[in-house]
């Protein structure tokens, strides 16, 4: 599968979180994330493990009751059925890969 830039649009699930599918595969689906300034992630977990990268912004993490804050370049392994919280400390960029894909965010 190859994905030209663009050939995607953003969704918006709700005020200040979009996302779009940047590629997928039978397994993985990649997505890119813009968060705003002050988004919270309310504590969740899915089956999908959970793979990102941050490249813009500052991110909050609550991690299986381990907190982390993630500054560009920074990256992260979520497994399977971990709960986990985020809030956006600044307005970020963030690109994340699910295995198995997320069947609710395609």
């Amino acid at each position: 599968m190859f994905y030209k830039k663009g050939q995607t649009e953003f969704k918006e699930p709700r005020p200040g979180i979009l996302f779009k599918t940047l590629t997928f595969g039978d397994h993985t689906h990649m997505l890119q994330f813009e968060l705003s300034k002050g988004v919270e992630l309310t504590e969740h977990t899915h089956p999908e493990e959970q793979i990102g990268y941050l490249i813009s912004g500052k991110l909050e993490f609550l991690i299986d009751g381990q907190q982390y804050i993630a500054e560009p370049g920074d990256s992260w392994c979520i497994n399977g059925n971990v709960l986990h919280y985020a809030k956006a400390l600044e307005d970020c960029e963030v690109i994340e890969v699910f295995h198995p894909q997320r069947e609710d965010l395609k």
